[in-house]
């Protein structure tokens, strides 16, 4: 008689003689693992604010009315969640309120301002070493949205052709080992600075100790990062049937500049090159390339209520919230394993700012597409009282599979949002 063997459940308990007996871990047992789903995060932030009415809805729940903005992610309305009255507590500071976006760290215009761990490079630190690159940080000019946990800015890249060289494209060989040698270099010299460094600390104490410690793990992680480095220089990386991108030179054609940047964030993505990825839209002091414009961006964010600049301004963010909505087209018609790159992507739109004319943080305008909520709703909370985005945070970092019940100033998930 033929028989098929079928994997053991790790939860396999034996039973007889009124006794049950729990098996212990053994080869066996493993040995169908259930590959696990990858799960991904990426997050937006439009720096110069968004104009609430233009998409933010009046009603809340799944009824809600169709705002111009979110007319242009009608198709995928069952896949995204809307969220208004919600800030980052006791962060205030005007434009300064983007160091804060995604570590939720208070004050961040004092003159002390400490920053904390982004919720990326959080979610980097437990799940990056399984892809070549933990993270990516993207800006369109100037800082990113990403902070270590030692509270430095991670340097945000701005050149898409770089982004995409560092991603896909494969040297020379010597440049191979040069790059090699580089990495072996490094590696020797932070074993020296740490050797010197320990010889420093027996001389110190209080507060002087606790910095070096601060800077022993700043070196650790920079130790760990040059391994997993010389670890992946050594495999090929994924080929993508796109020619190398040209970067747009002209700063004023921010739209053509922010589509080769969503482009390298889906094949980044579709790649698996990386799971976490954030970018910061910095906004500009000048007029844009997009027509019907004449006045510079910045002074449109301050539109005081002026029709004709707010009239601008919807122009302006309407282009931008245009390439968003492709973006997201595109991870919903990449299709993987049980789904698509959409299903297993939480994307978050967003800004620091939530009335940029008057540099007011509260109540800011959040979009979740993707990343297997139960969407489709406007989650509208008291928008004087708000409630803390961070929990929004903690939902995410859950998602993900972390075990964490909190995220910087959020101490539980988002009231509302629940898995699909």
């Amino acid at each position: 008689m033929n028989t098929v063997s079928t994997p053991i459940d790790r939860r396999t308990i034996l039973r007889g003689a009124g006794v049950s007996l729990a098996l212990p871990f053994m080869e066996a047992l493993n040995a169908s693992p259930i590959p696990q789903q990858k799960k991904r995060m990426v997050f937006v932030n439009i720096a110069l604010g968004l104009h609430v009415p233009n998409i933010i809805p009046t009603a809340a729940g799944r009824e809600y009315e169709i705002t111009p903005y979110l007319k242009l992610l009608e198709a995928h309305r069952d896949n995204l969640t809307v969220i208004s009255g919600v800030s980052n507590p006791e962060v205030g500071g005007g434009h300064d309120s983007y160091k804060s976006f995604l570590t939720t760290a208070p004050h961040p215009n004092s003159a002390g301002f400490r920053n904390t761990i982004s919720i990326d490079q959080y979610a980097a630190s437990k799940l990056g070493s399984e892809t070549r690159f933990a993270s990516l940080a993207m800006s369109s000019s100037g800082p990113g949205l990403s902070w270590s946990r030692n509270g430095v800015e991670v340097p945000a890249e701005t050149r898409p052709s770089q982004i995409f060289q560092k991603l896909f494209l494969t040297g020379k060989p010597e440049e191979q080992s040069q790059q090699l040698r580089r990495i072996k270099d490094g590696k020797s010299v932070l074993d020296s600075v740490l050797d010197k460094s320990k010889d420093l600390s027996r001389r110190l104490s209080g507060r002087d100790r606790e910095k070096l410690d601060q800077y022993f793990e700043a070196v650790r992680e920079a130790e760990r990062r040059l391994a997993k480095a010389e670890d992946w220089q050594q495999k090929p990386k994924p080929q993508v049937d796109r020619k190398p991108i040209v970067d747009i030179p002209d700063s004023l054609k921010i739209i053509e500049r922010m589509r080769l940047k969503y482009e390298v964030m889906h094949l980044a993505l579709e790649t698996d090159s990386t799971r976490f990825i954030t970018y910061n839209q910095t906004g500009m002091n000048s007029v844009p390339v997009i027509p019907g414009i004449e006045v510079d961006y910045h002074n449109l964010s301050h539109h005081g209520l002026d029709p004709e600049k707010i009239r601008q301004l919807t122009i302006v963010e309407t282009a931008i919230i245009q390439e968003f909505a492709t973006f997201i087209d595109k991870l919903a018609t990449s299709k993987e394993e049980e789904g698509s790159l959409l299903d297993h992507t939480m994307v978050m739109l967003g800004s620091n700012l939530g009335n940029a004319s008057s540099h007011d943080t509260r109540s800011l305008p959040i979009v979740l597409a993707g990343g297997g909520f139960k969407h489709g709703q406007h989650l509208a909370f008291d928008r004087s009282n708000n409630a803390p985005l961070p929990n929004l945070y903690v939902s995410m970092l859950q998602r993900l599979g972390l075990e964490t019940d909190s995220f910087g100033t959020g101490k539980s998930t988002m009231t509302g949002l629940e898995l699909a």
